[in-house]
C-alpha cells in the first residue's frame, strides 16, 4: 500500500517545475512536501552539504600523512569526500593530485592507494558484471548460499539489535547516510555471519542509505566480507572494535555480549562446520 501511494504521488508530481533552493532549511521543507509518506524518523537532516563548494572545502582540508597513519580508526583523518566522488561532484584524479602536493612519503602513497581501490572495483565489475549480485565463488564459511536468509532482520533495519556498538553504527548509517569504512566492515560481518543473511541483502540495505553508495565498491566489499570474493570470511570481536573506536562508541562488555569473545570462540560459534581456528 505504501509503495502504491508513493508511486501515485510521484505520478502526480510529473511535470512540476524544479526549483533550485539555496537555503538548506528550505530544501528540507521542500523534500518533506514532496515526500509526505516519509515518517518522522526519515526526515533527519544529514550533516553532509551538497555542492562543489562543500567538496572543495573538504578537499582543502585533507591530510594524507595523517590518513596513512590512522585511517582505520573511526576518529581518524578520513576525508569524507566519498559522497562527492560517487556523485561526480569531484573525481579521484583531482583528489590524488591534491594529495601529491603534500609530498611523496609512504603515508601519502597509502592515501593514493585507497583512491586506486575505487577504480579497481570499477574495473573488476566492468569485466565481471555478474559479480554485482551473484556470488563470485562459493562461501568459505561451511555453509551453502541457501543457508543464508534473503530478509534483513527488522531489528537490524531499525538499529535495535541490542548490541550497543552495532546499533551505534546502524544509527549513523540511517540518519547521516555515511559511516566509516571500518564500521561498514563491522556491520557487514555482523549481518552476514552473526545473523546469517545473504550479502546481497546487506549490500542492498547499504545502497538504500549511503550517500556515497557506489555499487562496485559496496557490493564487492560485501562479497569480500561474506567470503564469496575472498579466501575466508571477515569477522571481528569487541576487542577489535574497542581498539579502533573513540569514546562516543559504547564498547562495554555488558552491552555487547554477542561479540565479546575471543576469535577462537567466535569462529567455533559462527562457523561450526569448519575446522577449529588455530592461533
Amino acid at each position: 500500500m505504501r509503495s502504491e501511494q508513493m508511486q501515485g504521488r510521484k505520478r502526480e508530481r510529473v511535470g512540476e517545475p524544479i526549483t533550485l533552493l539555496s537555503r538548506r532549511d528550505a530544501a528540507l521543507a521542500e523534500v518533506k512536501r514532496l515526500s509526505p509518506w516519509l515518517s518522522e524518523d526519515d526526515k533527519h537532516l544529514s550533516s553532509f552539504r551538497g555542492g562543489t563548494d562543500a567538496a572543495q572545502y573538504l578537499l582543502s582540508q585533507i591530510n594524507p600523512q595523517a590518513y596513512g597513519e590512522n585511517r582505520n580508526h573511526l576518529e581518524g583523518d578520513v576525508t569524507r569526500l566519498s559522497p562527492y566522488i560517487s556523485r561526480g561532484v569531484i573525481n579521484t584524479t583531482r583528489v590524488r593530485d591534491e594529495a601529491l602536493k603534500h609530498g611523496q612519503c609512504r603515508n601519502v602513497e597509502k592515501f593514493v592507494q585507497q583512491l586506486a581501490w575505487r577504480d579497481y572495483w570499477q574495473g573488476i565489475l566492468e569485466h565481471n558484471p555478474d559479480y554485482m549480485w551473484h556470488d563470485a565463488e562459493e562461501y568459505k564459511t561451511g555453509f551453502q548460499a541457501s543457508d543464508y536468509s534473503d530478509i534483513l532482520p527488522n531489528d537490524v533495519a531499525k538499529a535495535e539489535t541490542g548490541i550497543a556498538c552495532i546499533d551505534h553504527f546502524l544509527s549513523q548509517l540511517l540518519t547521516d547516510g555515511w559511516v566509516h569504512n571500518h564500521a561498514r566492515l563491522y556491520l557487514a560481518g555482523y549481518i552476514c555471519h552473526w545473523r546469517r543473511v545473504r550479502w546481497q541483502t546487506g549490500a542492498q540495505f547499504f545502497l538504500s542509505h549511503l550517500l556515497d553508495a557506489d555499487p562496485a565498491s559496496n557490493n564487492l566489499s560485501w562479497q569480500w566480507v561474506a567470503s564469496t570474493f575472498s579466501h575466508k570470511p571477515y569477522y571481528f570481536n569487541l576487542e577489535n572494535v574497542r581498539k579502533f573506536s573513540g569514546d562516543d562508541v559504547d564498547t562495554s562488555p555488558e552491552n555487547n555480549g554477542p561479540i565479546d569473545h575471543s576469535y577462537e570462540a567466535l569462529h567455533a560459534r559462527l562457523f561450526p562446520n569448519l575446522e577449529p581456528r588455530t592461533l
